[in-house]
């Protein structure tokens, strides 16, 4: 069974619920995708029940803080693993050039040597590019450049083993030249800041966001079957669902998914 498991649902600033990551699961292997700003990452995966060495594959979108910080509690509980002698495998995280620059600085920065030592023999930094195709765990995994105006980003989109199509643009809004990874999908993984009627309350486009009109107007446009709308302020998280919900249906006529933290989908 594939599942999407969010461990985080908020954008950075958020404190009612963890910064925005997932993971793309087949069952019994995880593909984490961020890993949000703190180790809560860890107790969040120890709430949905799925241990580190069910980890094998990480994808780290871009270098902000809220995505890229809790890469270190990811490698150092891993490494704690592998000294354990109960972690089989490689752990492989999939990021730019850039970051893999920042994973390494910040690793042994703030970790001691007996965990950064694993890193380029049982850690694995792998460099990705626009247009790269991988395989992991079930699934060929096509890796794009979203064209950012803030930091080199990228996001990716798959064929599920039941046919169905998944694409995650980031934490921006779309762009139209990523019009063929994303036209007609099943499922569509979109930022949503906050809703329209308060843009100017929380001001998402001065931070290059989009609002949950945005966001829907955009699936709509692109015939896409379900969108899963994530990234988001925090304010009143308790009628959140309901609020995102009731705003895109104006806008949009297929399925609208407001995930809360810990929340699976089955895809």
């Amino acid at each position: 069974m594939e599942l999407v498991s969010f461990l985080g649902t908020g954008s950075a600033m958020v404190t009612k619920c963890y910064n925005t990551c997932f993971t793309l699961s087949n069952g019994k292997e995880h593909f984490l995708v961020d890993t949000g700003g703190g180790n809560t990452i860890l107790s969040n995966l120890e709430k949905l029940d799925i241990g580190i060495n069910q980890i094998h594959h990480v994808f780290i979108s871009h270098r902000h803080n809220d995505h890229i910080s809790g890469i270190v509690w990811i490698i150092r509980a891993v490494a704690q693993q592998i000294t354990n002698g109960n972690y089989e495998g490689n752990l492989t995280i999939y990021c730019h050039t850039n970051n893999i620059d920042v994973i390494n600085t910040i690793s042994n920065l703030l970790l001691d040597k007996k965990f950064t030592k694993y890193i380029g023999n049982r850690i694995l930094l792998n460099e990705i590019y626009d247009n790269c195709k991988l395989p992991i765990l079930d699934w060929n995994i096509e890796f794009f450049d979203i064209r950012s105006t803030k930091e080199l980003q990228f996001g990716f989109n798959t064929t599920l083993k039941t046919g169905k199509t998944l694409a995650f643009l980031g934490d921006e809004p779309y762009n139209d030249q990523l019009f063929e990874y994303v036209n007609n999908v099943d499922y569509l993984l979109h930022e949503s800041f906050c809703l329209y009627t308060e843009k100017d309350i929380f001001k998402p486009y001065e931070k290059h966001h989009a609002t949950v009109k945005d966001a829907c107007k955009t699936a709509s446009k692109l015939n896409v079957k379900n969108i899963i709308l994530f990234h988001t302020e925090d304010k009143n998280i308790l009628n959140r669902k309901k609020l995102y919900t009731d705003e895109g249906k104006e806008f949009f006529s297929g399925n609208i998914i407001v995930p809360d933290d810990l929340d699976i989908i089955n895809l």
